[in-house]
C-alpha cells in the first residue's frame, strides 16, 4: 500500500498541533482583579453558543469582543482582552517536525474550529503554518466540525474523492464525522500513538 493512497492529510489545530489551556487566560485575569478569571471562564462555559457563533463567523469579532469585555465589567480594554484570550497556545514541536516531513509528499490542510481573534492574536504568525497548502477555518467557511459543510470545503479545494483524505483530530465526534463521509481518520491521543497509526498506513 503506497502512502499515495492518502495524497491529502488534514489536521486539526487545537490540542493537536497547538495544545491550549484557558487557565492561562484565567490566571492573567486573576492578576488584574481577584475573581475576574473565574468570571471569564464561567461566562464562556455558560454561553457556549456565543463561542460557537464566533467560531462559525455568525457574529463579528468586534461584537464578540464587546460582549466579553462587558461581561468582565470593563476591567480590561478590548486590546487587553484579545491578547489574554488568545495567548493560550503552546507548540507541539515533535508534531511540527513531522509536518515538515509530511509536506514533502502530501497536500497538507489545516482544518480548524477557530475564530479570527485567536488567529490574529494567538497563532496566526506561527512558522509551522508554512507547511500547509491551505487553511480551512470555521469562521471563514461559516461551518464548524462536525458539520458536513466544513469537510466538503476541504474536498472543494482538493477536488479529490473522500477516500483520498486522511484526517487527524483529538475529538472523537469529529473523527467519526469524517469517517461517515468516507474519509479515513485518526483520533489524536499523543505523538507516539499518531506515529503508530501513520506507520500502519505506510505513511511513515
Amino acid at each position: 500500500m503506497s502512502s499515495r493512497k492518502y495524497p491529502v492529510i488534514v489536521s486539526d489545530l487545537g490540542n493537536v498541533i497547538l495544545p491550549f489551556n484557558y487557565e492561562t487566560a484565567v490566571n492573567k485575569l486573576e492578576l488584574i482583579e481577584r475573581g475576574l478569571g473565574d468570571k471569564f471562564l464561567t461566562y464562556l462555559k455558560s454561553n457556549y453558543d456565543l463561542h460557537r457563533q464566533n467560531e462559525r463567523g455568525d457574529i463579528s469579532s468586534g461584537e464578540f469582543i464587546r460582549i466579553m469585555v462587558r461581561a468582565l465589567d470593563y476591567k480590561v480594554s478590548e486590546e487587553e482582552f484579545c491578547n489574554i484570550y488568545s495567548k493560550i497556545f503552546v507548540v507541539n514541536e515533535p508534531l511540527v517536525s513531522l509536518l515538515a516531513e509530511l509536506h514533502k509528499k502530501h497536500t497538507l490542510i489545516l482544518l480548524s474550529n477557530t475564530n479570527k481573534i485567536h488567529r490574529d492574536y494567538g497563532w496566526g504568525d506561527f512558522p509551522f503554518l508554512q507547511y500547509f497548502d491551505k487553511l480551512i477555518l470555521s469562521y471563514e467557511v461559516h461551518a464548524v466540525k462536525p458539520e458536513t459543510e466544513i469537510f466538503k470545503a476541504v474536498e472543494l479545494y482538493t477536488q479529490l474523492p473522500p477516500e483520498k483524505h486522511l484526517f487527524i483530530d483529538d475529538i472523537a465526534e469529529y473523527v467519526e464525522a469524517a469517517k461517515n463521509l468516507g474519509w479515513d481518520a485518526i483520533r489524536y491521543i499523543d505523538f507516539k500513538q499518531l506515529g503508530r497509526e501513520l506507520t500502519k498506513r505506510n505513511i511513515l
